[in-house]
């Protein structure tokens, strides 16, 4: 798996200068784009939830064992806890052990001990048979395995944990298994990253909620939706997602109370070069604009600023194409929530890729979106969905990765043809080499 490229040194932020107004307009490459957005990414704040509560959340600091678990030598199977070295198979049953019912029972030679799986064994016993493999009477059990081992189905003490190690790191996203290893050592309450609060506005008088019938040169707003479950996969707290009309002082009111309440604001439309476009009017008044422009391909004008005391806010104008958005939401705005939530996994894997079709180029890098599987060879072949308009949200449909074809380097040379490896940015899993 290829490393993510590392990305150049930034001032810091709370000494970065606005970027001068001749540049805004600059046309950077995605690189220098995203490595300006991660400068002034910053951590947020501890709390502390209830383990019930913590599915999903960020660990904000390492957990560590305060005790050994198991604390105590346990069961493995149901059986007889007995003592390996008593050559005898007929032993007597002297008492039973059984998981949270503690008797005060000692095995000595020729004796046995009832237990059941997770019970503590009883003193003097050093392994346990199986039931399997016993015969059981009223008050003994005759044992049929001609060799029991020391340690034979015991659990021992600090097995699973010693006191003092490391249960999961900071940085954790705590899902099934961690919050059930995070319960067995009863840390409760635990300490986790503020979710970052986001507020998502969709522009522009051509759109409808979803359940309305469109009306002359109107569509469905499709962005909005699109935006709030992308970012509540990613663990985000939507405090806002709604609709802003092509009006600027309804539209400067409203970013105006968003950017008071919110860690990060995502706008979908507006920013392009249009009459109605006022979120990028608006940007230069409310806050302090980094850049406007990005040398790829769909997403050109996506607009990056910050907003707050020492900058700390984070604003993503995205174009109001739908593939667009979730293009730029998955190059700019996933990376700085992860950094933001103190994810220690804060990149999607980059893989290379041999595409298996002719595949056409154009005059800037563009994130296609794809099916990646493994090869019978082992190598991970790409195929592009079909066409990449940035109206079509049924490219992203079945995609589970996007890969980054590099623009024509000659002229008339339009295409990459089949078997050039490029770099892919995977969403999801290959899939295996038998997919359809």
């Amino acid at each position: 798996m290829n490393p993510v490229p590392p990305i150049a040194p930034n001032p810091p932020v709370d000494q970065a200068p606005p970027a001068p107004a001749d540049d805004l307009d600059r046309l950077r490459p995605p690189e220098e784009a995203r490595a300006t957005v991660l400068a002034f990414a910053r951590l947020l704040p501890a709390e502390t939830v209830p383990l019930a509560a913590a599915a999903g959340r960020v660990l904000a600091e390492d957990l560590v064992a305060d005790a050994d678990q198991p604390p105590f030598a346990a069961a493995t199977m149901d059986g007889y806890a007995v003592m390996a070295g008593d050559g005898s198979p007929w032993r007597e049953v002297i008492g039973e052990r059984m998981a949270g019912r503690v008797t005060e029972v000692e095995v000595t030679p020729g004796t046995a001990v009832r237990i059941t799986t997770g019970a503590p064994v009883p003193l003097g016993a050093d392994a346990v048979v199986r039931v399997e493999a016993t015969e059981p009477a009223d008050d003994h059990v005759v044992i049929h395995q001609d060799l029991v081992a020391v340690g034979e189905n015991i659990r021992p003490v600090g097995f699973d944990l010693r006191t003092g190690e490391r249960i999961l790191p900071a940085g954790t996203v705590l899902g099934p298994a961690e919050i059930g290893l995070v319960a067995g050592v009863g840390l409760d309450p635990v300490p986790v990253r503020r979710r970052p609060r986001v507020s998502v506005l969709s522009t522009g008088d051509e759109l409808v909620e979803p359940h309305e019938q469109p009306g002359p040169g109107q569509i469905r707003d499709s962005n909005r939706l699109t935006l709030v479950a992308a970012l509540t996969a990613e663990g985000a707290e939507v405090v806002y997602a709604g609709h802003a009309p092509d009006d600027r002082a309804a539209l400067r009111a409203l970013l105006d109370e968003r950017l008071a309440v919110s860690d990060v604001v995502v706008t979908s439309g507006g920013v392009s070069m249009g009459q109605l476009d006022l979120v990028k009017a608006l940007l230069g008044e409310l806050t302090t604009v980094r850049f406007r422009r990005v040398f790829m391909k769909p997403g050109k004008p996506l607009n990056f600023a910050t907003f707050g005391p020492d900058d700390r806010g984070l604003f993503f104008g995205l174009p109001g194409n739908p593939v667009s958005a979730l293009v730029g939401f998955e190059i700019f705005v996933r990376p700085a929530l992860s950094v933001m939530a103190g994810r220690h996994d804060t990149e999607r894997p980059r893989v290379p890729v041999v595409l298996v079709r002719d595949t056409p180029v154009g005059d800037r890098p563009e994130y296609q979106r794809a099916v990646v599987r493994v090869g019978h060879d082992g190598r991970l072949l790409a195929a592009n969905t079909g066409v990449q308009a940035s109206s079509r949200l049924a490219s992203f449909v079945g995609a589970n990765a996007l890969i980054v074809v590099p623009p024509q380097t000659e002229v008339g040379s339009n295409v990459l043809p089949a078997g050039t490896v490029v770099e892919a940015l995977l969403l999801a899993p290959p899939l295996g080499p038998d997919a359809a």
